[in-house]
């Protein structure tokens, strides 16, 4: 193959990979799994600085024409969706927010998993700010993070449907350099496998919970062997079930929670929800929460 007809070839497959990125991200597959593919082909043909622009491209297309969808699908002043169901906070006290729907929907660049609405909550007591992404040591200890260990609570009244609470280690944290490039290139790998025999290679150690609305709350990653509740118990709103962990595919300790409309997050779809008195914090808002008292039957 000669010089020009083998630029050719390059310059065609740098369309292709232009083409497949933009189309991806206008399907609404921002960080999932199509999307990854889609962007280590642009960057095998060419490298860095071109994929990262075709993806910006692509992005951008979508984020206009979700302004044009109006503002019936707009979150409000306080970041709740239309039709979001009302609840208290799973946690209390200082915390600040994540891939929060107030800001991207589907919130965690996927619908898989019904994680459409879905949101990460790190604890940050008084006077604490985000670390810096550093290299060393490559694996923090859990017990360096405020998140681990706090007490997970009912968002509302409910029946604990699905109790799984110790199948998960808490592994260290790959909030990183290293411990990134460990969880995007290896864990992710090793963890998309795995969950075809179940969803706890994602979620870790998890809590669904029916509430009285008909909706399903989950809470994902908690902490190996925390769980106060089983399978068929009937709950209060604001009462424990569990700790914040760092089980699954999680970077530190956190809680992930949704709502979604049925108990199995592989078949369900996700459900807006909306905290009383906090509303939905959008990505890197603090918020302070209060529980709700456990000797309230409902949440009204």
């Amino acid at each position: 193959m000669n010089r020009a007809r083998a630029l050719g070839v390059v310059r065609g497959a740098q369309v292709v990979a232009t083409v497949a990125l933009v189309v991806t991200a206008l399907a609404g597959v921002e960080t999932g799994g199509a999307g990854r593919v889609a962007l280590w082909v642009a960057v095998g043909v060419w490298g860095t600085a071109m994929a990262e622009i075709a993806v910006r491209t692509g992005l951008g297309a979508v984020r206009a024409l979700r302004r044009r969808r109006g503002a019936k699908d707009a979150p409000g002043s306080d970041g709740a969706l239309p039709g979001a169901v009302a609840l208290h906070s799973p946690v209390a006290g200082r915390w600040r927010a994540f891939n929060s729907p107030a800001d991207k929907v589907p919130s965690h660049g996927t619908h898989s998993l019904a994680q459409t609405y879905a949101i990460d909550l790190v604890r940050t007591p008084e006077g604490a700010s985000a670390p810096a992404l550093r290299w060393w040591p490559p694996f923090p200890a859990n017990r360096d993070f405020p998140a681990y260990g706090a007490p997970v609570l009912a968002p509302a009244a409910g029946r604990v449907v699905t109790v799984a609470g110790s199948a998960h280690r808490d592994h260290r944290a790959r909030n990183t350099v290293p411990g990134l490039a460990y969880l995007m290139v290896v864990e992710q790998v090793a963890r998309s496998v795995a969950a075809g025999a179940g969803i706890g290679a994602i979620v870790g150690n998890h809590v669904v919970l029916e509430l009285e609305d008909g909706s399903y709350a989950l809470f994902a990653h908690l902490r190996r062997g925390s769980t106060t509740v089983r399978e068929g118990d009937v709950v209060r709103a604001g009462q424990q079930l569990a700790e914040c962990g760092n089980s699954g595919n999680s970077s530190e300790p956190h809680l992930h929670f949704q709502l979604m409309d049925g108990p199995d997050p592989r078949r369900a779809a996700g459900v807006p929800f909306t905290w009383r008195g906090i509303g939905v914090p959008g990505n890197g808002t603090d918020f302070t929460a209060t529980p709700a008292r456990t000797a309230d039957p409902a949440v009204s």
